[in-house]
């Protein structure tokens, strides 16, 4: 019998998971969609043949005929979302960012262990065809021991207000480059230890931004707790399209992972012009097969009652490194990861809603 999947969200994100259950993953259904938004939430209904449809969750768990949600919605709303699914007995897809804090991650992550559902965080680059051979070839000890690790992130747009407030989102540390942190730890196979990050903000004036703390730039040196180095970098809007690239230097060797060219094919026609080639214009493209991977997983663990090869300690990771850079640049200095987990753990558990 298929899995029974309730999407939260019916955006761009929510309809490349849409894309990935209706034409991909046989043993997952689309049988309902959630959004604020009656117009997109029509269209998107309209455009994946769903024919139930609740602008709440709560609407949607009344009805209550699906086995799983997938959370697409922005971040201040994953803890909300995710917590009122898991008590309904629902498994949960939950988009990156994971949290705003990391007290909302525990939450999150509580609530599925109390109910015994499932919790996958969508790092799609771990179910990356290029990923996954890396991640191998690591593992086989052909590079070595990896020393550092490069990872960025380029994004076309301009961001929407809510995801440029560090309020609201956590900025571009966490909404461009929470995909880094995670691939970064995982193919060095270790925590990060200390951050430093600087910002910068070229384009906020063009576009007439005035969000506070607002910066379209990133950099930031890691230190993990294995000894090896990082550096981590962002940038949007980039404008010239969609670029996400890894460079890992072991004591072996070196290992490259994703290529700017979007296609392996260059046309000439004008002399003055040069050679042309195609590059990525989004991030469902680049990503195509990591998207559909993932979501075949996270039905897979649900047919079979296996856990997810990422869960919420993965995306609560990435949560802490994302507070880290920021507490980093916004104070000038370096900062330790445990400056954030200690100030989580100091805090009484299973805050408010």
């Amino acid at each position: 019998m298929a899995v029974r999947v309730c999407l939260i969200g019916a955006g761009r994100a929510g309809k490349v998971h849409a894309n990935s259950l209706s034409h991909h993953v046989p043993l997952g259904t689309l049988v309902a969609m959630v959004d604020a938004s009656a117009e997109m939430l029509h269209a998107s209904g309209d455009e994946f043949g769903v024919e139930h449809r609740f602008t709440t969750l709560e609407a949607a768990l009344d009805w209550g005929q699906f086995d799983a949600v997938i959370i697409t919605t922005p971040t201040f709303t994953h803890r909300e979302l995710a917590v009122m699914a898991a008590e309904a007995s629902k498994h949960v897809f939950l988009e990156k960012p994971m949290a705003l804090t990391l007290e909302e991650c525990d939450d999150i992550i509580a609530a599925t262990n109390r109910a015994g559902v499932f919790l996958q965080l969508g790092f799609m680059r771990r179910f990356d065809p290029d990923f996954v051979a890396a991640y191998e070839r690591i593992q086989a000890g052909e590079i070595g021991q990896p020393m550092l690790i490069k990872s960025l992130t380029h994004g076309p747009g301009l961001p929407p207000p809510w995801a440029r407030d560090l309020k609201t989102s956590n900025g571009l540390l966490a909404e461009v480059n929470s995909h880094d942190w995670d691939c970064t730890r995982w193919l060095m196979g270790s925590n990060p230890q200390r951050v430093y990050a600087e910002v910068a903000n070229f384009k906020g004036p063009k576009y007439n931004i005035d969000t506070p703390h607002f910066y379209d730039n990133v950099s930031t040196n890691v230190r993990f707790e294995n000894g090896g180095l990082g550096n981590i970098t962002g940038v949007c809007p980039c404008d010239y399209g969609y670029d996400a690239r890894v460079e890992i230097i072991g004591e072996r060797g070196i290992m490259q992972i994703g290529d700017i060219r979007g296609q392996a094919v260059i046309v000439g026609t004008n002399r003055d012009q040069g050679y042309i080639t195609p590059i990525y214009r989004t991030w469902p493209q680049r990503f195509a097969w990591g998207y559909i991977r993932e979501m075949e997983h996270f039905i897979h663990c649900i047919h079979t009652g296996t856990p997810p090869k990422v869960g919420g300690e993965d995306g609560r990771w990435a949560v802490a490194g994302v507070l880290a850079g920021t507490k980093s640049f916004l104070e000038e200095r370096p900062v330790l990861l445990s400056e954030i987990l200690d100030s989580a753990a100091s805090r009484p558990a299973g805050g408010g809603s």
